[in-house]
């Protein structure tokens, strides 16, 4: 075994093993009171459902990063997607501009495995100039809005689990 190899096991034994796999629970508040998930061409059950499941994903995923047994309780109080909507000859469509931009506001409490608070709060998170930043990865349904979610887990709520 060379040198390096040996230091990356005694590492490895000594290193303390933390799982990651928290938890997310997601409630929603009366879609039909949030400030603008208003859908293009469908039905609003069809599109707040699927609003529903990708936020409840997107929670979800980002909840795999805390540690194991860790749960966080979100409550998603309002949405004003990026964009809006308008008519353009005999479709609705969702014009994405500066001036509307993405904002979610919620409500979370976060426990450790054993079941003590770590922290509660209420958020509202916006982003003003949210096509000024590059975008990443694949175009997705509610990057904007995911993004936004994401910058706070990873700027305010990791840092309290740390």
């Amino acid at each position: 075994m060379t040198g390096f190899k040996k230091i990356i096991c005694a590492l490895a034994l000594t290193t303390p093993l933390i799982t990651w796999a928290g938890e997310a629970n997601v409630a929603w508040g009366n879609l039909k009171d949030f400030r603008d998930v208003r859908p293009s061409n469908e039905t609003r059950g069809g599109y707040h459902k699927r609003i529903q499941n990708q936020f409840e994903q997107h929670f979800a995923s980002l909840a795999e990063q805390l540690p194991q047994g860790y749960k966080l309780g979100i409550k998603i109080t309002n949405i004003d997607l990026a964009g809006d909507v308008n008519f353009s000859g005999t479709r609705e469509l969702r014009i994405v501009k500066p001036i509307f931009f993405p904002k979610v506001e919620f409500n979370y409490v976060l426990t450790d495995n054993s079941g003590k608070l770590i922290d509660k709060a209420d958020v509202s998170l916006k982003d003003m100039g949210f096509m000024d930043k590059m975008k990443l990865g694949r175009d997705e349904e509610f990057y904007y809005e995911k993004r936004i979610i994401s910058d706070w887990f990873s700027d305010e709520l990791v840092k309290k689990v740390n």
